[in-house]
C-alpha cells in the first residue's frame, strides 16, 4: 500500500516538475507592465524581465526611479509614472499601455506597488493610518487591474498579484494586514471570473520581512510610539516598546533579503504555460502557512505568547 502511495506520489510532483518547466513561446514579442519599480521586486523584476528580452512597461512612482529603472535596462524597457491611489493618474496609465502595446494586449499585469507603513499595534494608531495603506495596497490595486483588464484579455495574460502571508494570517495590527486580506479575496474572485477567457491570476505571498518595505520599520515604528496619546503609553510602557524593537530586529536579521528568491516566482507565473495559483517562499512564510493552519486556539496563544506583557495587563 505505501509502495503504491509513494509511487503516486512521484509521479504526481514528477508532472509537476515537468509541466512547471514548459515556457510559453514568443516572450520576446509579449509586453508586461509592473508598478512599483522605483524600487525592491517591481525594480528587480523590470530588470530581470528586460534581460530576457521582454517588452517591459514600467510604472514608476517618481522620476527619478523611473530615470534610475532606465540607465540599467535596455532601450525596449519604457516607464511612465503613476500613483496609484489617483484614479486619473491610473486611467492615464492605462491610455499610455495601450497606445503601447497597440493590437497586441497585455499580456502580464504585475500589482507589485505597496507600502507597509505605518504599522503597529491597532490602538497605537488612527483611521487616517489604516486608510493609507489600504488606499494603495488594495484600492490601488484594483484600479489599476480593473483599468487594464480588456487589454489582458485580448491577449489572454496573465494577472500576478503581490499579497503577503500577513494576508493569510495578522500577526500584528495596522492596514498591512487588512489590505493582504483583501488582495487575496480580490484574486481568488478574479481567478474564477477570468477563468473562461484563459486568463491566469498568480499569487505571490512573501513576508513582509522579506520585502523593501521593512528598510525604514523601526524607525516608523518609533514615530508611532511617539506619536501615541500619554494614557496610552502608560498602559503598555516603554519596556514594552522597546522589546517590541528587538524582536522586529530579531525577524528582520533572519530574514533572506535575496530579492530574486521572489522576483523568480512573479516571472514564472508570467512566463510559465502552467503557472501556480499561489508562490510562496521563504522560510517565515513556511513558517506562517504551518501556524495558520493550526486550531484558533493554539494559533492565538503562540502569537499572544510572541508579544510582551503591557506594563498595566491584568
Amino acid at each position: 500500500m505505501w509502495f503504491y502511495l509513494a509511487a503516486l506520489l512521484g509521479i504526481y510532483f514528477l508532472r509537476r516538475w515537468y509541466r512547471e518547466r514548459q515556457t510559453v513561446e514568443n516572450l520576446s514579442e509579449k509586453y508586461v507592465f509592473i508598478t512599483g519599480c522605483d524600487s525592491g521586486f517591481g525594480h528587480q523584476l523590470a530588470r530581470q524581465l528586460d534581460s530576457k528580452g521582454m517588452r517591459v512597461l514600467a510604472a514608476c512612482f517618481t522620476q527619478k526611479g523611473a530615470e534610475q529603472l532606465e540607465k540599467v535596462t535596455s532601450d525596449r524597457l519604457k516607464t511612465t509614472i503613476l500613483d496609484v491611489t489617483i484614479t486619473e493618474s491610473v486611467a492615464a496609465a492605462a491610455d499610455w499601455v495601450k497606445r503601447c502595446v497597440g493590437d497586441k494586449g497585455l499580456w502580464g499585469l504585475v500589482n507589485n506597488a505597496g507600502v507597509g507603513q505605518p504599522s503597529g499595534l491597532n490602538q497605537w494608531l488612527t483611521k487616517d493610518d489604516f486608510a493609507k495603506i489600504i488606499n494603495v495596497n488594495l484600492l490601488g490595486l484594483i484600479d489599476v487591474t480593473l483599468q487594464l483588464l480588456p487589454l489582458v484579455k485580448k491577449a489572454r495574460g496573465r494577472v500576478v498579484n503581490v499579497s503577503s502571508m500577513e494576508g493569510r494570517l495578522s500577526v500584528f495590527g495596522g492596514g498591512y494586514s487588512l489590505s493582504k486580506h483583501g488582495v487575496e479575496a480580490f484574486s481568488d474572485s478574479l481567478r474564477r471570473e477570468l477563468h473562461h477567457f484563459k486568463v491566469r491570476v498568480c499569487i505571490i505571498e512573501p513576508s513582509i520581512f522579506l520585502t523593501s518595505m521593512t528598510s525604514n520599520l523601526l524607525e516608523e515604528f518609533g514615530n508611532i510610539w511617539k506619536r501615541v496619546p500619554s494614557d496610552i503609553k502608560e498602559v503598555y510602557g516603554q519596556k514594552y516598546f522597546e522589546t517590541c524593537c528587538k524582536r522586529c530586529e530579531l525577524f528582520l536579521s533572519l530574514a533572506n533579503k535575496n530579492l530574486c528568491m521572489i522576483t523568480d516566482c512573479m516571472e514564472h507565473g508570467l512566463t510559465s504555460s502552467y503557472p501556480r495559483t499561489r508562490y510562496t517562499t521563504g522560510w517565515l512564510s513556511t513558517a506562517l502557512i504551518i501556524l495558520a493552519s493550526l486550531p484558533t486556539a493554539i494559533r492565538d496563544y503562540i502569537i499572544i505568547w510572541s508579544y510582551p506583557k503591557p506594563a498595566q495587563a491584568v
